[in-house]
């Protein structure tokens, strides 16, 4: 996860790649030098030592420049995103697949020419000639794809800054992330949660967010000790070293517990950033984020805000309308063994409903789109207590519009809309 969002690994990996390759093909070009191949020998492209030291080196010096060219445009692309859409979604920009070869592709031509050029050898020179006619011809191949290459980052860039692009990209983190921690159907394995008695605190020894949690191996941790394990923390949380992890009941030799402890602070992956990979939280206040940013004075860009409300809803009527989850996790025997950590439906809403009715005020199209969010939530949920959320946010985003000192025309209609959801949150409730 952490080699994905990385601008170094696939570079690193097409890096390696080019090396081997010029590597192989100098070797299979010494083991056919000199022999005729015949017909197939028009197909290789013959200018001697001179003329292929000019080929390697032309396309060696162009392809660091425009490795260069394209790592400052992607820099440049990354500090608009930062500050018009928010520091935390440099992250896509980062993990984006397409970036990292195209800096990946550049480089590793480079590599590779600088290799094949390092072994060319002409006979008034170096008293002995050799010319990988293979490897040279090879590298004429990788700077035509490297144009190729090249118009593809040119379209990619441009259309990975649009606002569009970069909401979908979120949201469908945001729908993953409700996939895997919210279930459509109960596994057998979830129970409800039970309360542990008694159990012994495992501190943390580092500090930092929890990025992710491994909850099969907390499991079969807790199976092996024979004990109960009860996670404190869940992804997106942050610990000082110290702070408890989890709590722990299980055998009382030094040993076992001991194995408990290491495993249990092993299933818990630590960073300096959160990601929306098993953090919900985080994957709806990147959109959340997104939707008071267009509001800001500089950008005032209410149809931004409206389209992350609605790429919200994407996420969060789904999850609405699944059932709770079980908390508490059972071993093969039916045995309980682990409580997990989620965090509520109606505490997501109410984080994204506060942001909104803080910042949408002075913006009616935005006041609208967060009543339009609350009704298409609130008559698809199954949960009254979600329900009763959105009904309490709406009165208040309703108060809070009254006394915000907005044109009359535009409070009757704000109004409209909220009571309008209202009622029928009220309906379907």
């Amino acid at each position: 996860m952490r080699a994905r969002e990385s601008f170094w690994f696939l570079p690193a990996i097409l890096g390696v790649a080019a090396i081997t390759t010029a590597q192989a093909l100098i070797t299979l070009d010494r083991y056919l030098d000199g022999r005729d191949f015949g017909a197939w020998g028009v197909l290789l492209y013959r200018v001697g030592a001179s003329g292929s030291r000019d080929i390697l080196g032309a396309i060696g010096g162009s392809m660091l420049a425009v490795a260069a060219t394209s790592f400052s445009i992607t820099i440049s692309v990354l500090a608009t995103a930062s500050s018009s859409y928010g520091p935390r979604l440099v992250r896509n920009f980062m993990s984006d697949r397409g970036n990292q070869f195209v800096l990946g592709i550049f480089g590793s031509t480079f590599l590779y020419a600088l290799m094949v050029l390092r072994s060319i050898r002409s006979e008034a020179t170096d008293g002995a000639s050799f010319v990988p006619d293979i490897a040279v011809n090879v590298a004429v191949l990788l700077a035509v794809v490297d144009v190729a290459v090249l118009v593809y980052f040119i379209h990619h860039i441009a259309n990975s800054i649009q606002v569009s692009t970069l909401s979908a990209r979120v949201r469908t983190e945001l729908v993953a992330v409700v996939d895997e921690l919210y279930p459509l159907s109960v596994p057998d394995s979830n129970t409800p949660k039970v309360d542990l008695v008694g159990g012994v605190s495992i501190p943390a020894t580092t500090s930092g967010f929890v990025v992710a949690v491994d909850e099969a191996a907390v499991l079969k941790a807790a199976c092996a000790a024979d004990g109960v394990v009860e996670l404190a923390v869940g992804p997106g949380d942050h610990l000082i070293a110290g702070e408890p992890v989890a709590w722990a009941t299980g055998s009382t030799d030094n040993e076992s517990h001991s194995e408990l402890v290491n495993a249990v602070r092993s299933a818990l992956t630590l960073g300096d950033t959160r990601t929306p990979t098993q953090d919900i939280d985080f994957a709806v206040q990147q959109l959340t984020e997104m939707a008071v940013r267009a509001l800001s004075p500089s950008t005032n860009d209410p149809y931004t805000a409206r389209n992350a409300l609605a790429e919200l809803a994407v996420g969060l009527v789904p999850l609405c309308e699944r059932p709770t989850p079980q908390l508490g996790r059972l071993d093969t025997d039916g045995r309980y063994r682990m409580t997990v950590v989620r965090p509520a439906a109606a505490d997501l809403i109410d984080k994204v409903f506060d942001a909104m009715r803080q910042y949408s005020l002075a913006n009616p199209l935005a006041v609208i789109a967060t009543a339009e969010l609350g009704r298409r939530i609130g008559t698809a949920t199954i949960h009254p207590e979600v329900s009763a959320a959105l009904l309490r946010q709406l009165a208040a985003l309703r108060r809070a519009y009254i006394t915000s000192g907005a044109d009359p025309v535009d409070i009757d209609t704000c109004l409209a809309r909220i009571d309008a959801a209202c009622a029928a949150i009220a309906v379907s409730a």
